[in-house]
């Protein structure tokens, strides 16, 4: 069925050419001001320069340019914002260490950046997957550095034409004679939280997350049938641990390959009648789509999808993945994907392992399909939602991320909270980890309890393991102990729904993480750099999760923890400390650091019994009560909470239609008192 408004859904949105007021031109180079600390830099050995949209700057405009001064001093063009000072000498071509150079001040003395300097002290940014990993990973740069400066080249990407927002390649380069460079500068400082927010306009909004994103998921490389799932279902809520998210691997199409888009009738005989199950107990599914393999001839969709590209379906000719054709784009959505989501899928989990290259040059097809993926799923009146790999600069516009099979190796776990939190360098603020690791079948009964509880405060919480027997997930197979504290964990994390959901909020508006670095907060403290384990979590409170094992002897585990300056509250012990300063806190298998500042506050849903009753623990996440909130509150200073509140699943907060309560402490005499 032709889709009339595919096209416009799809299209690659911006308004990338800049103000013309922003822009400095001087023969072959054009400097365009983004902001005060952020400037284009383009070298075009044509002369012609480039005004279309990338996926990282989608926008380039400004209402009101900033104000900066231009002169001309021997041959030497000045820019100066007030914040950078820019020279490139006139007429010498591309740009070189010899020709450009950006002054600015930093901690008192004047930092001098040129072409081809090394930004040794990068904070980092992420990485595309986390595939194979039992430890630390090298990650891409990011937008903010201890040097005060970064660099995004954004040359060798591919354009968006303003017409219809269709995906273009960049003119080729590489060719002598007609050479490029596109290059983005970020001289910030130290000021790391502006840099981020003074991004966004031109990197594109963050899209508020639905709120059942935040409750727990269930997710397993298995051959689940639907009564099999319906089985774990039953036990989940038998056990009082809550769900929101059914994440189908697969097994739900037949096994002809990698790619497929035909159900499993073996093991769903009536997908619809699942999926309507699925919805009735609160839930949303997702299905794994690997797309790379194209259509094969064995696909019910073929012989549909066939005529629609215009091969005779009697050929049984399979047809190549072409997603920068329209018209591959077109049957793709149409005859493959909306079929499904109108049976009952709610979104798709796009598990993308097969490479950079594409039918067009230069296109890496990851992130234009999170593109294609997350704008055409609007079309279902909700708040669109994609599970994916990390597609660069820019993708922070496409939510959640899925970060790859890992080994079930307490390196894998230890690195997880800093690979976290350094994604909120480039704005990538919703990582999804497997809870457990992927693979190895090694795992312990202490490993995945702190891997639970990691997970709990972490972005998102979703248990997953890969087709091995041993690698088991389901909370009450690892004994009672164990049980109890992931237990515990996921009946926390529904706790903290309201609190993360203000957070999600926020993130739509400043481009602040809901897990961050300690450096956002203390950029001058060394201490605060060498604080791996940790990270803010939300600006209430700081986490540190037990990611290391237990000692024997004494069977206690520890993490050695950087208090900030102030006093900090325990949450488990009640214990208060006074930064800055280091901490050893030592505890058994229920320990779980987490301070809370002074004048901290935290809104909780109630207590898990009190939610809703024994018959119904999925889907938790629609039915949190908003009138029965408990409201934590540490003394010791004033405290201001705003607490954001919506449907948590419509567009209708892009209307207006949301609530912000002002939530205050202060001190009245010996009390406390909580507004």
């Amino acid at each position: 069925m032709k889709d009339s408004a595919l096209f416009d859904r799809i299209r690659f949105r911006g308004r990338p050419q800049a103000h013309p007021a922003s822009m400095v031109v001087s023969g072959n180079v054009r400097f365009t001001v983004l902001t005060p600390r952020m400037i284009r830099l383009e070298w075009a050995e044509t002369g012609a320069f480039e005004d279309r949209a990338t996926y990282a700057f989608p926008t380039r405009y400004v209402e009101t340019p900033p104000p900066f001064a231009v002169r001309v001093e021997d041959g030497v063009l000045v820019l100066d914002t007030g914040a950078l000072t820019l020279r490139y000498r006139t007429g010498s071509g591309q740009f070189t260490p010899e020709n450009l150079s950006i002054a600015f001040p930093l901690n008192g003395e004047t930092v001098v950046w040129r072409p081809g300097m090394p930004n040794s002290r990068n904070l980092r940014g992420t990485r595309r997957t986390l595939d194979n990993c039992a430890g630390d990973a090298t990650l891409e740069e990011g937008l903010l550095s201890r040097d005060g400066w970064a660099l995004f080249d954004d040359t060798p990407h591919v354009l968006f034409d303003p017409a219809d927002g269709w995906v273009q390649p960049r003119r080729d380069y590489e060719i002598p004679g007609k050479g490029v460079q596109d290059w983005i500068f970020f001289g910030y400082g130290h000021d790391y939280k502006a840099a981020l927010s003074e991004y966004l306009p031109f990197g594109g909004a963050i899209p508020l997350i639905p709120r059942f994103i935040l409750g727990g998921w269930w997710s397993r490389y298995w051959a689940y049938s639907d009564e099999d799932l319906k089985q774990l279902v039953g036990d989940f809520e038998a056990h009082d641990i809550p769900l929101d998210v059914l994440v189908i691997d697969m097994d739900w199409h037949t096994p002809d390959g990698w790619t497929g888009y035909t159900w499993n009738r073996e093991l769903f005989p009536d997908p619809p009648a699942f999926l309507r199950w699925v919805h009735e107990k609160g839930l949303r599914a997702t299905l794994n789509l690997h797309p790379a393999d194209g259509i094969q001839p064995h696909e019910a969709a073929y012989p549909a999808f066939a005529q629609a590209m215009g091969v005779d379906p009697a050929t049984r000719q399979p047809i190549p993945f072409t997603i920068g054709d329209k018209r591959f784009v077109e049957a793709y959505f149409s005859i493959l994907h909306h079929p499904m989501e109108d049976e009952g899928v709610d979104f798709w989990w796009l598990d993308w392992q097969q490479g950079e290259v594409s039918d067009v040059k230069g296109l890496d097809p990851l992130p234009w399909l999170n593109h294609l993926h997350f704008n055409d799923i609007t079309r279902k009146g909700v708040r669109p939602m994609l599970y994916s790999r990390w597609g660069g600069l820019g993708n922070h516009r496409y939510y959640i991320g899925f970060s790859g099979d890992t080994y079930e190796t307490w390196g894998a776990l230890a690195y997880q909270p800093y690979f976290t939190a350094t994604a909120a360098n480039v704005l990538y603020g919703w990582w999804s980890h497997d809870i457990g690791g992927h693979m190895g079948g090694t795992i312990t009964p202490e490993l995945y309890a702190r891997w639970v509880q990691y997970g709990a405060l972490s972005p998102v919480l979703r248990l997953h393991a890969t087709k091995d027997a041993r690698c088991e997930r389901r909370p009450w197979a690892f004994g009672e102990d164990v049980f109890r504290v992931a237990r515990t964990a996921f009946q926390w994390r529904y706790r903290l729904v309201p609190y993360l959901y203000t957070l999600a909020r926020r993130n739509v508006e400043t481009g602040l993480s809901v897990c961050y670095p300690m450096v956002y907060e203390h950029p001058e403290t060394p201490d605060a750099y060498a604080a791996r384990f940790q990270y803010y979590f939300g600006d209430q409170m700081l986490a540190a999760p037990i990611v290391h094992p237990m000692d024997e002897a004494t069977g206690m585990a520890f993490e050695d923890v950087w208090v900030p300056p102030g006093m900090w509250m325990d949450a488990q012990t009640h214990e208060t400390f006074t930064g800055p300063r280091w901490v050893r806190l030592v505890g058994d298998l229920d320990r779980v650091p987490l301070l809370l500042k002074a004048g901290a506050i935290v809104p909780l849903a109630p207590e898990f019994e009190e939610v809703t009753p024994p018959r119904l623990r999925s889907g938790v996440t629609d039915v949190l009560p908003r009138d029965r909130l408990v409201i934590a509150a540490v003394p010791g200073a004033p405290g201001r909470f705003r607490l954001y509140e919506d449907d948590g699943l419509t567009e209708a907060y892009r209307e207006g239609q949301f609530e912000w309560t002002e939530i205050t402490s202060e001190a009245e005499g010996a009390r406390w008192r909580v507004l």
